[in-house]
């Protein structure tokens, strides 16, 4: 998906959207993934204070009002789809803002959510001169954990961008019977917490999402926001890895643009059977550090 930008009206965006999943069902599409945030533009490089500032970049309701025209052509078409958004709730009281996906079925149904974990970036602004990364300002830590689900073409699991950089967030997926590991990104052409080449932006993408494929034995659907939002850049790359580890088929542009693939969903079957079956060869007596700390640990 091209460039959202601070002037277009989500009416714009969603319309964008319609065009896209109509073309991917011409071409025989069941299942389509849009990326991270895709409503707007990616607000969370920007400085606000207050929620009355941000919450202009937050869905209240699923689907929200925004949201009902691409439910509803979805569900007349037969296509279900993950798109990702910014959720705000409220709860006994307590208001709760989520960096979130949603998986609907072809039937229109809404088969689960996802709320962002791995959140990147600062809280407070570290005062670049182009821009921030605010995840941690405006977003709190998901509390839905990595669920599957069941769909009509298979399990299927939900992670959102940094999340990928993780292999914990796949191997939870896997363990609880994911085929298939959809996921949307918005990820900018420079590090602004460490100088590094800019072609490692991309190689690390591609690496993070080929790595999950093949050691799960899953497709991976990611799709990326893409070009220069307001002068502000990110890296496009949307791709289908086939579990193998193998890219299947990848975006070449920065607009919007549909890619498509016949995924066999047994393809990676002798996968899960052999190199990685985990029945015969996880070890999980000596995995104790996973989850019992965070940060590296050394005796002294």
């Amino acid at each position: 998906m091209g460039p959202v930008h601070l002037a277009d009206t989500r009416q714009q965006v969603v319309s964008r959207l319609i065009e896209m999943l109509r073309e991917a069902h011409a071409r025989g599409a069941g299942w389509v993934t849009f990326p991270e945030l895709a409503l707007t533009t990616f607000f969370p490089r920007y400085v606000y204070d207050s929620p009355e500032e941000y919450d202009v970049f937050f869905e209240t309701g699923l689907p929200s009002p925004a949201m009902v025209p691409l439910f509803e052509t979805a569900k007349d078409l037969g296509v279900g789809f993950y798109l990702g958004y910014a959720e705000k709730i409220t709860e006994d009281g307590v208001t709760h803002r989520f960096n979130t996906s949603v998986l609907v079925g072809p039937d229109g149904s809404i088969l689960g959510k996802y709320r962002k974990i791995h959140l990147p970036g600062t809280k407070d602004p570290i005062g670049d001169l182009e821009f921030e990364h605010l995840e941690k300002r405006y977003f709190e830590v998901g509390d839905l954990g990595f669920p599957t689900f069941a769909t009509p073409s298979g399990r299927f699991g939900m992670c959102i961008c940094n999340d990928r950089r993780w292999p914990e967030t796949f191997r939870v997926m896997a363990l609880r019977g994911a085929e298939v590991f959809m996921l949307g990104y918005n990820t900018p052409t420079r590090n602004i917490h460490h100088p590094e080449p800019a072609h490692l932006r991309d190689f690390h993408n591609r690496l993070s999402l080929e790595s999950a494929a093949y050691q799960n034995g899953a497709w991976v659907m990611a799709a990326a926001k893409c070009g220069a939002e307001d002068g502000f850049a990110m890296i496009g790359g949307s791709a289908i890895i086939a579990p193998t580890g193998e890219t299947v088929a990848r975006a070449a542009s920065e607009d919007d643009e549909v890619i498509t693939h016949n995924c066999d969903l047994d393809f990676g079957a002798y996968i899960r059977r052999s190199v990685f079956d985990f029945a015969r060869h996880r070890r999980i007596e000596h995995y104790g550090p996973i989850t019992e700390q965070t940060g590296v640990e050394i005796p002294s």
